[in-house]
Parts: C-alpha cells; sequence; structure tokens
C-alpha cells in the first residue's frame, strides 16, 4: 500500500528520502481501532509504533492506587506517533492508549523497523534520532509533572 503522501505530512519522517519511505510504507500495517477499544495496554509488552492517521486518542496512566487518568489527547491532525518506546526497548507499555473515536493507524512492528534500519541506514539513523527527540521530550515533560506533584505534596504536608 502506498502511503508517501500522507506519511510525508509526519515530522517524524520528514527528512527520510522519498526512496527510502516508500520502502518504510511498505512495511507498515493499517490498523482500524473502534471508539473505547484499547490500542495499546499499559503494562502490556509492546513491539509496535503507531502513526495515528485518522482520530483521536487519549493516553490514560494508571496511579499506584489504580486510578486511571488522561494524561493527552492526540488527534490525527497533530501527525501523533505513539509506542515508539517500543522500537528502542521492546519492554512493558508506560501508558494505555484508548480510541476515543474510531481511528486509523499505520502500524510497525519492532523487527520490521530493525531490518529497515539496517536495510536503509541513513534513514534508520535519522528515524532514531527523531524518535530519541520525541522520547527526550516526554521525559522532560514527566520531569515537570513529577516537579509539580513534589511542590504540591510538599505545600500539604506544610499546611498540616
Amino acid at each position: 500500500m502506498d502511503h508517501l503522501k500522507e506519511l510525508r505530512d509526519f515530522p517524524l519522517l520528514k527528512k527520510i528520502k522519498d526512496e527510502d519511505l516508500k520502502i518504510l510504507g511498505e512495511l507498515l500495517q493499517v490498523r482500524k481501532f473502534q471508539a473505547g477499544e484499547n490500542i495499546i495496554t499499559e503494562g502490556d509488552t509492546g513491539s509496535e509504533m503507531y502513526i495515528l492517521t485518522e482520530g483521536t486518542v487519549d493516553i490514560i496512566k494508571t496511579t499506584v492506587f489504580g486510578d486511571k487518568f488522561v494524561v493527552a489527547t492526540l488527534e490525527a491532525k497533530m501527525h501523533a506517533v505513539f509506542g515508539e518506546m517500543a522500537m528502542v526497548d521492546n519492554d512493558k507499555r508506560s501508558a494505555t492508549v484508548k480510541a476515543k473515536s474510531p481511528c486509523t493507524t499505520l502500524s510497525i512492528d519492532h523487527l520490521s523497523f530493525e531490518k529497515f534500519c539496517d536495510e536503509h541506514p541513513q534513514s534508520g539513523v535519522e528515524l532514531l534520532r527523531l524518535i530519541s527527540i520525541n522520547l527526550v521530550r516526554n521525559i522532560r515533560t514527566e520531569n515537570n509533572n513529577l516537579k509539580m506533584v513534589y511542590q504540591a505534596l510538599i505545600e500539604e504536608i506544610e499546611m498540616g
């Protein structure tokens, strides 16, 4: 399936050469999800990254007490990519991603991604660099969130 035009709009893929992007597009699987369906479930082992092409998803985290809360809402028009940590570590999912509306994604599994990077090293390095930037941005956001929670906790303790 040719996703070249659609993929070219995604910032994660802007610097990938057209011929490599075409090959990457052939590795992507179209996946459809209904509203309310989990695309990714926190704690499950993951091996796929998703590119959201239609719809809206909620990113949901679970507290240590089992309470669930939405930390972000992503829309297709944002050129959202999620599950990218699986391309790096193939480990347990750190959040649940739930379809808020009917969604269409393009997904790639860890092994196909690695094969693409091995066969197209220049594009692979660029993809990994951009995924790293995304992950670092997420870590900075989480650090700021932790700082706010810590500050609120200190204030609560000081107030008695």
